[in-house]
């Protein structure tokens, strides 16, 4: 159900809405229904005991320290930019412990810290090293002065029962709704925003207004400043994900933006349920729940986009998200979720989710193969995960075609990452950045996130005349995504295969990645097609960056040792150390590195005189800001066309403290490529003679038959491909 159908169906439910809707104390996360178990004496599940330990140590650490409400400074990283962020969750988990214990003292401490920032709040000046995007006054930008909101309404919601009227009308009229009305009324181009600002802005007020019984409050966070639902909540979950539960941004800060979401949307729930918010949109909240999950390996969020390579399945945004879901839906594969994260909230759901873990009702899991699509419709691109084998470490492909992500995007149409083994192979540098570092510009998005991490170049992408997609332009990139033009997923094989037509004035490529397990091979392998078109001779990069060392190489190498240049002057490459150089033979040209216990080599077909550089990130880094980063680019120059096919090999064990090395050399002897009437051949032969062979035909018509002549015998098959062993 689309936004305005649904606003129809709560026309009548809505008219006679007001104050009178919202329950009594607490109603926020924790309702009346669920302080029963949240009282109950006894043993409690030790995931939820976690959490109510961590809570305890951190409300009665502060409770020693006394009230500490410095005056706004510091930027990200700094003195008073963390007190305020521990601030909040003192303010929060006092106001938890008070329902649990009902020990006064909690609601005492809630009382003396939000009565200090009520004395300071009203005279607050803009913070004095506001960001670039809407300013706060408590934090250097209004997204973490949402965060507070989110956190300390739900703590003074749970005390304020036992405040005098006094102190009620202080805390509300000098700190909550100035706070409410500041982050809307006061920030508006951020509260009509599409984007995990207003996310977060939205939910901070909105859960403002059930907690002080303002439905204005309510409706104003939910339908926009202009209630006509073109902004707001509604249009948040409107806009912001697929059909699929897909966030635009990509999963990390689809982790960002999901704990507003499903924080706001269980407070709806709790208060207003004949809203049906977690049906809106055939239930994509909980699908971005889901979604997130899957868009993760080894407990690590794919770090596509800019993203923080170090976020993961236990971070708190997830942990509430899980616990919900968990609340809603009953499924026992979220209480595997909930054991890897290793505690839980301080809420009904989590006790749910803690005693359920406790019973042994989990079960594992279900990372699967998928394609998400992008886009409000489903219809900009999307992504594709790609996973095949056993196990928690099975090999996990993702293939990004999705939409350019807005601002958080890079420009990496067509790009792909492979996970292996427990570890990244093939990487993606993510952003650089440095979070809450004072030394590092506070946090912020340092430099060299626009002049490496978001350039084409840092990408296991096609770069055509060494400029970046779109021409390094995120509003223009906005405009367009590739088109998907084949998926497929079974257990012997899976293929996805795209064109981009708009990332070049003058050029266009496309892309076809199988992942295939053939029988004589110990495991599965990735075979890559890319080929580029321009109008005009130009030069075609294709790069594959390594998480490993280089055990191998092909060929006779020109090796920088004495000196290194840098490959270029702009787009990325000016941050590129050229270590070797070499001329690409005919056929296909092995490269093996080892990551951690396991060997991989890259098999690398291109254009008759291509190169082959080693290259090394770090050049033109004067403040040390970028991360250690190693790639191979195949480089083909001077042509309107080029067609490079990579057979990526995983292989061998190596185990260094048995002292014991097996398989370090591929299992592959020959590997051809043919192109016959327009379908792509390649043939993979093992050392013991035995051939694999797949055909992808380009034609993406399920049922079109199709017959080729190869090397003596007819190979036929029906749809985009076939396989011949």
């Amino acid at each position: 159900m689309h936004i305005r159908a649904y606003i129809s169906a709560l026309v009548l439910a809505i008219m006679f809405a007001g104050a009178s809707n919202v329950q009594a104390q607490p109603n926020l996360l924790i309702t009346e229904d669920s302080l029963e178990t949240l009282q109950a004496r006894g043993d409690r599940p030790e995931l939820f005991d976690r959490a109510y330990d961590l809570a305890k140590s951190r409300v009665t650490r502060s409770m020693q320290e006394g009230i500490i409400v410095p005056l706004p400074k510091d930027p990200g990283g700094g003195y008073t930019h963390e007190r305020h962020k521990e601030n909040y969750k003192v303010i929060h988990d006092a106001g938890m412990l008070y329902l649990i214990d009902g020990d006064q003292r909690y609601a005492d401490h809630v009382k003396a810290m939000l009565g200090a920032y009520a004395d300071m709040y009203a005279s607050l000046p803009l913070h004095p090293e506001q960001k670039e995007q809407s300013p706060g006054k408590l934090f250097w930008q209004g997204l973490n002065e949402s965060v507070w909101l989110v956190y300390a309404i739900q703590g003074y919601n749970a005390v304020s029962d036992v405040f005098g009227d006094a102190t009620k009308s202080k805390i509300e009229g000098q700190l909550l709704r100035p706070m409410a009305d500041f982050l809307s009324v006061g920030s508006p181009g951020t509260f009509r925003k599409i984007h995990n600002h207003g996310t977060w802005a939205a939910a901070a007020v909105g859960m403002t207004g059930y907690a002080l019984g303002d439905q204005s409050l309510v409706d104003r966070a939910i339908l926009g400043l202009d209630g006509d639902a073109k902004t707001g909540f509604l249009a948040q979950l409107e806009q912001l994900f697929s059909p699929d539960g897909y966030y635009t941004e990509g999963p990390y800060y689809q982790r960002y933006a999901l704990m507003p979401f499903v924080l706001f949307g269980q407070v709806i729930d709790n208060n207003e349920p004949a809203r049906k918010i977690f049906d809106f949109r055939d239930k994509v909240l909980l699908k971005a729940i889901d979604t997130t999950i899957q868009q993760s390996y080894g407990g690590k969020f794919f770090g596509i986009n800019d993203a923080i390579k170090e976020k993961g399945l236990d971070t708190i945004e997830l942990i509430y998200g899980v616990s919900i879901a968990y609340g809603l839906t009953g499924s026992t594969e979220f209480l595997s979720i909930a054991a890897e994260q290793g505690i839980t909230v301080l809420t009904g759901d989590g006790y749910a989710l803690a005693a359920g873990l406790e019973a042994g009702k989990a079960k594992p899991y279900d990372y699967t193969t998928m394609l998400l699509s992008d886009g409000p419709d489903g219809d900009q691109g999307g992504l594709g995960i790609l996973r095949m084998g056993e196990g928690a470490h099975k090999q996990t492909l993702v293939v990004k075609k999705t939409s350019q992500g807005m601002g958080h995007g890079h420009f990496d149409k067509l790009a792909f990452q492979l996970y292996d083994n427990g570890n990244e192979i093939v990487s993606d540098y993510g952003a650089a950045r440095f979070l809450n570092v004072p030394s590092k510009e506070g946090g912020r998005y340092l430099p060299e996130n626009t002049s490496w991490a978001k350039q084409s170049i840092a990408h296991n992408t096609l770069v055509i005349g060494e400029e970046s997609h779109f021409d390094g332009n995120w509003h223009e990139g906005q405009k367009y995504w590739p088109e998907i033009t084949f998926f497929s997923a079974s257990e012997d094989m899976n293929v996805i295969s795209a064109k981009m037509t708009s990332a070049y004035k003058d050029a266009e490529f496309s892309r076809t990645i199988v992942q295939v397990k053939p029988e004589f091979l110990s495991h599965p392998i990735v075979m890559d097609i890319v080929r580029g078109e321009s109008d005009n001779k130009t030069s075609f990069d294709l790069p594959i960056y390594f998480d490993g060392q280089l055990v191998d190489v092909a060929g006779e190498l020109k090796r920088n040792t004495n000196g290194r240049a840098v490959l270029g002057d702009d787009n990325g490459y000016q941050h590129l150390w050229l270590e070797a150089e070499a001329e690409l033979q005919p056929g296909f040209n092995s490269y093996s590195w080892l990551t951690e216990s396991r060997f991989y080599t890259s098999h690398i077909s291109a254009p008759k005189g291509s190169k082959v550089a080693f290259v090394r990130l770090g050049a033109n880094d004067p403040n040390f800001n970028l991360r250690e980063q190693q790639g191979i680019i195949a480089r083909a120059h001077d042509l309107k066309s080029a067609s490079f096919v990579t057979v990526l090999e995983p292989h061998g064990v190596y185990d260094p403290a048995a002292e014991f090395t097996s398989g370090s050399e591929s299992q592959i002897s020959q590997i051809d490529h043919d192109v016959l009437d327009g379908a792509h051949i390649i043939s993979v032969t093992a050392r013991d003679g035995r051939t694999f062979l797949v055909a992808i035909s380009g034609d993406a018509d399920a049922q079109k038959n199709h017959t080729i002549s190869f090397k003596g015998q007819d190979l036929k098959w029906t749809g985009f491909y076939g396989i011949f062993e």
